[in-house]
C-alpha cells in the first residue's frame, strides 16, 4: 500500500461500538469486496469493502471478519480469516499480509487462513442465536453484480435456515455516519493532496489546454502524495459542458473566456476528498462570471454555517434552497412571479440549482450514515452549491467539506483557495 496506515487502537475501537449495537448471543460476518473483471483475464484495482475495512484495517482481497462478542470461547470473539500466500503467488502478485502483519493491522489476536472458516464459523454458529449479514444498503446504490456478501448470505441460509437473520448495515450506517478524529485526519491529508493538486491547477491552466492534460496534472500530483489516484471520476468541464452535471468525456479544449468546472478529489488511504472549484480559463473573471460565482459562494458560506448538531438533513437542503432563490432572483434568473407559480415538488430555483447541496463523506465518496436522523458532531459532509446556465454556457459550482462540531464546523478545504480574488491572484502570477 502506498499510504500509511491508521492505528490498530482505531480498528479496535471500531470493533467495539459495534458490538454493542448487537443482539445477545450473535455473530457478524464481514466478507471482502471481489477483484472485478474487465476484459478477457484483466480486472480492476482491488477496492476492499468500506465496512470491512472500517473494522480491522485489511485492505486485502478474500478476507472475512467473524464477530461473536459473547461466544464462551474469548479466543472465537474475533477471528480474521485471510488468504493463505505462497511462494507461487509471492511470484506472481507480491507480498500478503502473514498472520503477525493482520494481528498488528487490526489488533485481532486470533488470524486464521480461509481454510480454518468453514469449521470455525460451524463451531460459532453452534452457540450463537442470531447471525448480522452484511449488505450494500445505501440509498443510491443501484446493486446488480452479486457480491461476496450476496452469496455467503444464500450459503449461510441454507446451511442455517434456523437462526434468526439480522441486518448489519443499519449499524454501519449509524456507526460509520461519525468520524473518529483519527478518520478525520486521514480526510484531511485527501483534502490536503486535492490542494497540492488544484494549486498545480492554477498555474497551469491558460488558453487553448485540453480538459485530459488538466485531468493529467491532477493525477500527476494525487499519485506522487501517495494517493492511488482519484476519488472518484474526475469531472473537468469546460464552457458548456459544465452544464452537464457528471460530465466525465474530458476531451475538449478551454477557450479564452470561458469557466472551467473541476469536481475532483484525491483518496488516501481509503478515505475520500470531494473537492469542486470554477476558474477562468484566461485567468480572469467577466463580470457577469464573478457575479454568479459569488452568489453560489455565498450560499456556499451559509450553508456551511447551517450545519449544525440537531439539524435535519432535508430540512436544511429546503433551507438552503430558499437561500439560492433570492440569489437567482438578484441575478435575473428567475423573479417572484416565477416562485408564485411554482410547483412545489420542483421550486423555480430548481432550474438552475437541481441537486443537493451536501451529502456525507469518508470511506465512500457519498457515505453512508442518516439522511432523515439529526446531524451530530463528527459528521463530515460535502458542500456544493451550484448555479447552471445553459443558455450562456456557464456552470459554477464550489465544493468544501466540513466537519460539524458541537459549535461551528471545521473546514478541510479551509487552505484551498477559492475567493475569486485569489484565484485570479495565483493564476496571474
Amino acid at each position: 500500500m502506498k499510504y500509511q496506515p491508521l492505528p490498530q487502537s482505531l480498528y479496535i475501537k471500531n470493533r467495539a461500538k459495534f458490538a454493542a449495537k448487537l443482539k445477545k448471543n450473535s455473530v457478524a460476518i464481514f466478507n471482502a469486496n471481489d477483484i472485478m473483471p474487465t476484459n478477457a483475464d484483466g480486472t480492476m484495482k482491488f477496492r476492499q469493502n468500506n465496512d470491512l475495512f472500517y473494522l480491522c484495517g485489511i485492505d486485502q482481497e478474500e478476507t472475512i471478519l467473524l464477530l461473536a462478542p459473547d461466544c464462551p470461547n474469548p479466543a472465537m470473539r474475533e477471528v480474521l480469516f485471510l488468504r493463505e500466500t505462497s511462494e507461487l503467488i509471492a511470484i506472481w502478485e507480491g507480498h500478503k499480509y502473514t498472520k503477525e502483519e493482520a494481528e498488528a493491522a487490526s489488533g485481532i489476536q486470533n488470524i486464521q487462513w480461509l481454510s480454518s472458516f468453514d469449521q470455525i464459523f460451524g463451531t460459532v454458529m453452534a452457540l450463537s442465536d442470531q447471525v448480522y449479514l452484511n449488505t450494500n444498503e445505501h440509498l443510491r446504490a443501484g446493486v446488480v453484480v452479486e457480491t461476496r456478501d450476496a452469496r455467503f448470505i444464500k450459503t449461510c441460509k441454507a446451511q442455517f435456515p434456523l437462526h434468526e437473520y439480522e441486518r448489519a448495515a443499519p449499524i454501519m450506517h449509524e456507526l460509520r455516519g461519525v468520524k473518529e478524529q483519527e478518520e478525520i485526519d486521514q480526510l484531511q491529508i485527501a483534502c490536503d493532496i486535492t490542494n497540492k493538486g488544484f494549486r498545480r491547477i492554477l498555474s497551469f491552466v491558460k488558453p487553448g489546454v485540453t480538459e485530459y492534460e488538466i485531468e493529467a496534472e491532477y493525477l500527476h500530483e494525487f499519485v506522487r502524495n501517495r494517493s492511488k489516484g482519484f476519488a472518484y471520476e474526475p469531472i473537468i468541464a469546460s464552457g458548456g459542458s459544465a452544464c452537464v452535471l457528471h460530465y466525465l468525456e474530458n476531451n475538449k479544449e478551454c477557450k479564452d473566456g470561458e469557466l472551467i468546472l473541476m469536481d475532483v478529489g484525491a483518496e488516501y488511504g481509503n478515505y475520500n476528498a470531494d473537492m469542486t472549484r470554477t476558474i477562468p480559463v484566461n485567468g480572469r473573471f467577466t463580470k457577469r462570471q464573478r457575479a454568479v460565482y459569488d452568489a453560489v459562494l455565498r450560499v456556499k458560506n451559509q450553508a456551511s454555517s447551517m450545519l449544525i448538531p440537531g439539524q435535519n438533513i432535508q430540512d436544511y437542503h429546503k433551507e438552503v434552497g430558499l437561500i439560492m432563490q433570492s440569489e437567482l432572483i438578484g441575478l435575473g434568473l428567475i423573479d417572484q412571479t416565477d416562485v408564485k407559480n411554482q410547483d412545489p415538488n420542483w421550486p423555480a430555483f430548481k432550474k438552475y440549482f437541481m441537486h443537493g447541496t451536501s451529502h456525507h463523506l469518508g470511506l465512500d465518496v457519498h457515505d453512508v450514515g442518516t439522511m432523515h436522523g439529526p446531524i451530530k458532531p463528527g459528521m463530515v459532509f460535502t458542500v456544493e452549491p451550484g448555479i447552471y446556465i445553459p443558455a450562456e454556457g456557464m456552470g459554477i459550482r464550489l465544493e468544501n467539506n466540513i466537519v460539524v462540531q458541537e459549535n461551528g464546523y471545521l473546514d478541510l478545504m479551509g487552505d484551498i483557495p477559492i475567493e475569486a480574488e485569489e484565484i485570479e491572484e495565483l493564476m496571474n502570477s
